[in-house]
This record gives structure tokens, C-alpha cells and sequence, in this order.
């Protein structure tokens, strides 16, 4: 089981690391996008819209991995002042009772939205824009999936911090 977790972590891991260096290509896309358009007066939808699919890109798979790093916004005003014992059970909690229904409940409404957009292999609505919409959409199920993941890593690791606390 062990084996398994670490695996888990490892990918989780890996994702989020990789896909944070989107933040730099973001910005460098959106420099040149800027001096294309002030200095050259050219426009380029594709160059424009990549920076917002990086951009979900960069939020919805990097998600799991602030997770995993306990980067995400939270109020922890008791949480911090708790024993390991007792933030194992807030964290088992509130996986069970928060994050896993509600990233399962994304997967089950964003699936036909989702198999729609592919069924149509949907592209930009602007000319010249990016025809890859589906993509897009298709990383409303991959957030789920690796929020999921990296919830039943936080599950078994909050189980483990109990048992051991003993």
C-alpha cells in the first residue's frame, strides 16, 4: 500500500512541478503578444489564447500538487495550534466529507459536458484561435482525478498519523 501512496505522490509531484514552468512560458508569451501588438501592430489570436489554456493548464492540474504541498488558501486558526493526532482527523474529515464527494461530483457533472466537446472535437470560437476546446474542458476530469488522487494519499497518510499516535 505503501508502494502506492508514494507512487500516487510521486506523479502528483511531478505534474505539478512540470506544469508550473507554464508560468514562464506564460509570461513570455504574453510579452511578445504585447510587443507584437504595440510596437509591430499585429495580432495573433493563437499566441493569445494559449495564455489562457496555459493558464488552466497551470490552476486546474497544478491544483493536486498545492495540495500536496500545503499551499492552498485555508483558515487555520485552531488547525495550526492542533496536536499531529488531531489535524490527522481534520484532514481525514474533511477528504471524506468534502474533497472526495465533491471532486466525484465534478467528474459526474463535467463528464457530458466534456464528452459533448469532444464528440464535436470543439475548437475557439474566434478565427484563427486554437482548436483544441476539448483539451481544455477535458482538464475539468483530470482536476478531479488528481485532486482524488492526492486525496486518498491524504487519507491513508491522516489514517497512519492516528493509528500511530496511539
Amino acid at each position: 500500500m505503501n508502494s502506492l501512496i508514494n507512487t500516487i505522490e510521486r506523479f502528483v509531484d511531478w505534474t505539478g512541478r512540470t506544469v508550473s514552468w507554464l508560468t514562464l512560458l506564460m509570461v513570455i508569451i504574453t510579452f511578445v503578444v504585447v510587443c507584437l501588438r504595440y510596437i509591430f501592430d499585429i495580432g495573433w489570436i493563437a499566441m493569445q489564447e494559449s495564455v489562457t489554456y496555459m493558464h488552466a493548464m497551470v490552476f486546474l492540474i497544478g491544483a493536486a500538487w498545492a495540495m500536496q504541498q500545503e499551499a492552498h488558501v485555508r483558515v487555520d486558526i485552531f488547525y495550526s495550534n492542533f496536536s499531529n493526532r488531531a489535524r490527522a482527523w481534520v484532514d481525514l474529515l474533511g477528504t471524506l466529507l468534502l474533497l472526495l464527494p465533491v471532486m466525484l461530483f465534478v467528474v459526474w457533472v463535467s463528464w457530458e459536458y466534456v464528452i459533448d466537446s469532444w464528440n464535436v472535437l470543439e475548437g475557439s470560437r474566434e478565427a484563427g484561435g486554437l482548436p483544441g476546446v476539448y483539451l481544455l474542458k477535458s482538464l475539468i476530469i483530470v482536476l478531479a482525478v488528481l485532486l482524488i488522487l492526492q486525496g486518498l494519499v491524504q487519507l491513508v497518510r491522516s489514517i497512519q498519523t492516528i493509528r500511530n499516535s496511539h
